[in-house]
């Protein structure tokens, strides 16, 4: 698998690892907003503020975990690593687990609105981990070492 699978610097991995959050944050929150155009505005405006509550709790209780574990194991690893070790192995079973359910959820009978505040925020929280790996991509590339936690 050594010589299929293509290797990058190290430094590239937290931008990749940025822009995989990104698209697949962006994704839910789109999917969310066409769920939203149903619902009145104040209604609506009260799911997204929620659903933003919720993202920055989450994230500060858990996702921001994910991330710094996340960067830890990128910045201990050689000079060029593979592509897809932007996120462990551990990772990709999650996101396959999470991506089974939200999809088992959007096909379920459950009223798309219930599904509003949990991809809203689910979407949310990503986006924000993504500011994270963009930061350290950057600091990598101008050759800072100190991270703040």
């Amino acid at each position: 698998m050594r010589g299929i699978i293509p290797r990058v610097r190290r430094q590239y991995l937290f931008f990749l690892a940025g822009v995989f959050w990104t698209i697949a944050g962006l994704v839910l929150c789109l999917r969310g907003t066409l769920w939203l155009k149903a619902l009145p505005f104040e209604v609506a405006f009260v799911l997204v503020a929620g659903s933003a509550f919720i993202a920055v709790v989450g994230y500060y209780f858990g996702f921001s975990k994910i991330v710094l574990r996340n960067v830890d194991r990128i910045q201990t690893m050689p000079e060029r690593a593979n592509l897809f070790a932007f996120t462990a192995i551990r990772g990709y079973v999650m996101i396959g687990m999470m991506m089974t359910v939200g999809i088992t959820l959007r096909n379920s009978t459950i009223p798309k609105y219930y599904l509003i505040v949990p991809y809203f925020a689910m979407g949310a929280v990503l986006l924000i981990g993504s500011t994270r790996f963009y930061r350290e991509f950057i600091r990598a590339m101008s050759g800072t070492t100190k991270r703040d936690r």
